[in-house]
């Protein structure tokens, strides 16, 4: 991540002066940007075969087929099969013994004059390319939010980026992580944000796009990335449209029946809001950045371990790098105006009453709190059991520091945190730091603490160390 970034122009003319590659250009809005870069850096003639731009709908439909949404997934797949299916066809005689052929294609929605001031930029973009002459070709798409104020930034943006994507899958398709440092060369997360990325064929044997939408949120091209519970990653904005939300943060470490528990005493109450009645409902296992770091660094196995637990389950993760939950109700009431629960610990809930963690907020803990409920959102908060007293802690006798009773008063007069009601009180004393400790021990324990699909395949794909005893575990590397 340190190289120095190489010039746009140098990246341009690196492809058009290497004649083994030769490919489709095919763009629908904001102006055929991408291809104008190698037109504009000279030698385009060795690269390019065909560049083209179906603006018109009708027109659009007749040479991809019928569409939904004109800037989506669905479109740019068509536009990548239908441009690659042809240019092998006209060229693979001619020239594909010794030709790696590529098709990139964008749709974008971007400012125009007609556009609402409220209007998100955005586009998907896509590459699809042989590694070798005559080979099987593979394939990169994205999903990229343009955040440039004006039209003209948006669409120098968007050139950007599509070389970027090019010449990473051309020249850098061997190190994935390195090719997503690549994607925002000459550009910042200010102008760009990358939240959704998948690769697929031959030449990504072997990648994990789960780790992959984890890197996006960890190398900072995006604040947030999700994928289902098959695996599947997906663009958040399309996942959670108009969607009631529930979301559970956690470590997840692994999922136990607490976790499980709290989950389902948060929906049975959700799912009874006057605004959520009748409504589609999301439910969200979020992980922060800050619950996967184990000392100074990300350990991708210890990730998939968390997520292959949870996938067991049918649960859909939200990887996010947002620490203050107001950051992530933001995010969150970026792609729907429905309601939202958090489900959190009594615990959590004691924290995030801590001033401490506002310090960067002109107006503190009342500007955090302000941000966090003035959508429709509710906090669901599961009990504590005090190891010490056996006394139980709920959202409805929890002390908070004084000056901040009238706060925690009026937000629990006003159901905006509510207590989780018909708890296990089995669960109560399970916590995953302890049964994590129990697994890596070698106690038997643990079993009875998780679902059983979980402890099933923790067993079967021997995750979090099991089956090894703790002076076997690999140590963190420095």
């Amino acid at each position: 991540m340190d190289q120095e970034a190489v010039d746009t122009h140098q990246k341009a003319l690196q492809i058009n002066l290497d004649p083994s590659k030769y490919g489709t250009f095919v763009e629908i809005g904001a102006g055929q940007e991408v291809a104008r870069w190698f037109f504009r850096v000279g030698g385009a003639s060795g690269t390019i075969a065909k560049t083209m731009s179906a603006y018109d709908m009708t027109v659009s439909d007749a040479i991809y087929g019928p569409c939904e949404r004109y800037v989506s997934r669905q479109r740019l797949t068509a536009m990548l099969e239908r441009e690659y299916g042809l240019l092998i066809e006209r060229l693979a005689q001619k020239r594909g013994t010794n030709t790696k052929f590529f098709v990139f294609a964008d749709t974008v929605a971007a400012r125009s004059y007609s556009s609402r001031k409220d209007m998100e930029a955005h586009g998907w973009l896509g590459v699809r390319f042989q590694t070798e002459p005559q080979g099987e070709p593979s394939q990169i798409i994205i999903h990229a939010r343009l955040l440039d104020p004006e039209n003209l930034q948006e669409q120098e943006a968007l050139g950007i980026i599509g070389v970027n994507l090019i010449h990473g899958a051309l020249y850098h398709h061997a190190d994935p992580a390195a090719l997503l440092d690549t994607l925002l060369d000459n550009l910042t997360a200010e102008r760009v944000e990358v939240d959704m990325i998948k690769f697929t064929g031959p030449a990504f044997n072997g990648v994990d796009n789960r780790v992959m939408a984890l890197q996006l949120v960890q190398r900072g091209l995006t604040k947030a990335a999700m994928f289902l519970a098959n695996g599947e990653v997906v663009q958040p904005a399309d996942a959670l449209y108009k969607k009631s939300i529930l979301v559970e943060r956690g470590s997840f470490r692994p999922i136990t029946k607490t976790t499980l528990d709290m989950l389902e005493c948060a929906t049975s109450l959700f799912v009874q809001e006057p605004k959520v009645q009748g409504e589609d409902i999301t439910v969200l296992m979020e992980m922060t950045l800050k619950n996967l770091i184990d000392g100074d660094r990300i350990d991708h196995k210890d990730f998939l371990d968390r997520v292959d637990t949870l996938a067991a389950l049918g649960k859909n993760v939200l990887i996010s790098n947002y620490g203050e939950y107001h950051r992530l109700a933001a995010y969150l009431f970026r792609h729907t105006k429905k309601m939202i629960g958090i489900v959190m610990g009594v615990p959590t809930l004691r924290e995030i009453f801590d001033e401490k963690y506002y310090a960067d907020l002109e107006g503190g803990i009342l500007e955090s709190f302000g941000r966090l409920f003035k959508n429709d959102l509710k906090l669901y908060a599961y009990p504590l059991r005090d190891a010490k007293t056996g006394a139980l802690i709920t959202a409805g006798n929890l002390r908070v520091a004084p000056h901040l009773r009238h706060l925690y008063a009026y937000l629990i007069e006003n159901r905006l945190i509510e207590s989780l009601r018909d708890f296990d009180e089995r669960c109560l004393p399970i916590f995953s730091r302890d049964v994590l400790g129990q697994i890596r021990a070698g106690d038997p324990a643990w079993e009875s603490t998780v679902p059983p699909a979980v402890a099933q395949i923790i067993k079967e794909r021997k995750l979090f160390n099991y089956g090894s005893t703790a002076k076997d575990e690999p140590k963190p590397a420095a």
